[in-house]
């Protein structure tokens, strides 16, 4: 088998069998197949597209190029969460222990934000002391005795993924929809889990900008999870605004503490239970959507949840106080208002602009190496459709630099559009796949 003839073939516009999809990824991986091959490939990829059974093939094959965790010693069906991601997207660090209170083992991976927002990971890494360095024994024995844990991606996870992402990112082949679907459920393959729920943003703040984009790409993975046997659930979610009215890590912690604590936002509240129903019954916990949801609810009432997150924070060596008392979080030295330039209703919010206003302020990375400031970041006060009078503020800016504040006050009130006609919110769960 050649390299040559597996890219003229797809070139042409032929299906690529499975045996060389796996001579493909192998090659590459091992790297006797070279950079300008598979940039070739890549692109004849993304002009000429994969067949579903290809896509499929294709996932399975990264998926399989490294290790594959085996959680077949926690007891019960594991179920993994995972989002495309936005801004203001701590889901998270709140639905995580609303799922194990209720009995569902979460035995998760997550990553480090590259961009305009922290990771799971870096939020995390706002209660003084915590870690997510675990060995394979010690998450699985952490999940056993409190029904959860976190861990960072281990290097070998998926490394086809990797090295291909790295090639597409410099190449201009990142957009395409079987590459993107086969990026995300390789790793979620790998991962272990029996059934997987999926978040897919779409919106201003999203990698997929367009609803049917978004649609698109939840049918996929539905599709790619469902040929590997795993059930797999897809909510598409809208990212035109911030998820809630914290964004930035210790304020976004902050958020889902007081969710917890039955004091949270509407939006984030009500996508919390939506995703939570999904990996309920997908863990047969529940029968349906309005079963699942007094049980996530309940978990809020009795105060199980922020005991289980208490709990997870203090088993990986977090001062789990904070949970209960979020003033030992960290501390932006200035908050400021920013104030509305006009009355009217809030017509619309750049979302990613938002996004990119914290990051300024240190609450996201540029470069891998840029280390964040866990205690930058925005506090809306309103969203579309709410009415402001001029001079009121719109957000709190919790920041530790002037000039860098002042930067990001130009950027934050660029993002947002007024009008003097009432404006209709928008949806935020536009459709469930399965």
């Amino acid at each position: 088998m050649r390299m040559y003839d597996i890219i003229m073939k797809k070139r042409n516009g032929e299906e690529l069998s499975k045996e060389e999809i796996r001579f493909f990824i192998e090659g590459y991986t091992s790297g006797e197949i070279k950079d300008y091959q598979a940039s070739a490939l890549m692109m004849a990829i993304y002009f000429q597209k994969m067949t579903r059974k290809e896509t499929a093939e294709l996932t399975q094959a990264m998926a399989e190029s490294g290790d594959m965790l085996n959680l077949s010693d926690i007891s019960g069906i594991k179920v993994d969460k995972h989002s495309t991601g936005g801004v203001g997207d701590k889901t998270s660090l709140a639905l995580t222990p609303m799922v194990a209170a209720c009995g569902i083992p979460v035995a998760k991976m997550s990553g480090r934000g590259l961009g305009h927002t922290g990771g799971t990971i870096d939020k995390l890494e706002s209660f003084p002391g915590f870690s997510t360095s675990l060995t394979s024994e010690q998450f699985i024995s952490q999940v056993n005795r409190i029904g959860i844990a976190i861990m960072g991606q281990t290097a070998d996870l998926a490394p086809a993924d990797k090295k291909l992402y790295a090639l597409r990112d410099v190449t201009a082949t990142v957009d395409n929809m079987s590459l993107i679907a086969s990026s995300i459920m390789s790793k979620k393959l790998a991962a272990g889990a029996d059934a997987i729920v999926l978040d897919v943003k779409t919106g201003s703040g999203a990698f997929m900008k367009a609803e049917s984009d978004a649609l698109a790409l939840a049918d996929e993975m539905v599709r790619i999870g469902t040929h590997a046997g795993r059930r797999t659930i897809a909510v598409v979610s809208d990212m035109d605004q911030p998820l809630g009215y914290a964004v930035g890590n210790a304020l976004e912690v902050k958020e889902a503490i007081d969710t917890l604590s039955g004091k949270g936002p509407e939006d984030f509240l009500e996508l919390c239970l939506t995703l939570g129903s999904c990996m309920l019954m997908a863990g047969g916990k529940a029968e349906n959507q309005e079963e699942a949801r007094e049980l996530l609810m309940r978990t809020i009432e009795d105060g199980s949840a922020l005991k289980k997150l208490a709990e997870f924070v203090e088993a990986q060596g977090g001062d789990a106080r904070a949970v209960y008392d979020t003033e030992l979080l960290p501390k932006a030295s200035i908050v400021r208002s920013v104030a509305a330039p006009c009355d009217g209703y809030i017509s619309h919010i750049t979302c990613d602009e938002v996004g990119i206003a914290s990051l300024m302020l240190g609450g996201g990375r540029e470069t891998k190496e840029s280390v964040i400031d866990l205690s930058v970041g925005l506090v809306l006060t309103c969203k579309v459709g709410d009415y402001v009078h001029k001079g009121e503020p719109l957000a709190w800016m919790h920041a530790n630099d002037v000039k860098k504040a002042e930067e990001a006050e130009k950027r934050f009130l660029e993002a947002y559009s007024f009008s003097p006609d009432v404006v209709q919110k928008s949806k935020l769960i536009k459709k469930i796949l399965e």
